[in-house]
């Protein structure tokens, strides 16, 4: 299975949405909580050209927030890349 990063604040009800779905998926996701270290957000905003989170990661394939997941879901194209 694919390793999932996802760059998330504590407070943000689609963090919590994308975290309810992987775990329904059975995926450990690595969670890196920009609100906890402003260079993360940094970090994220050089990587993903976004300022918004979440920013998930599944692999080295950035899949984009909280919506972007949820329709590769309803696509079936969700456990294709989870499987990696």
């Amino acid at each position: 299975m694919s390793k999932v990063r996802m760059y998330c604040t504590a407070t943000c009800p689609y963090c919590q949405m994308a975290l309810r779905l992987l775990d329904r998926k059975g995926v450990e996701v690595e969670k890196i909580r920009v609100d906890l270290e402003p260079g993360l957000r940094e970090e994220m905003t050089r990587l993903t050209g976004k300022t918004s989170v979440p920013q998930i990661y599944v692999g080295d394939t950035l899949v984009g927030g909280y919506s972007d997941l949820a329709e590769l879901d309803m696509e079936g194209e969700l456990d294709e890349l989870l499987a990696g």
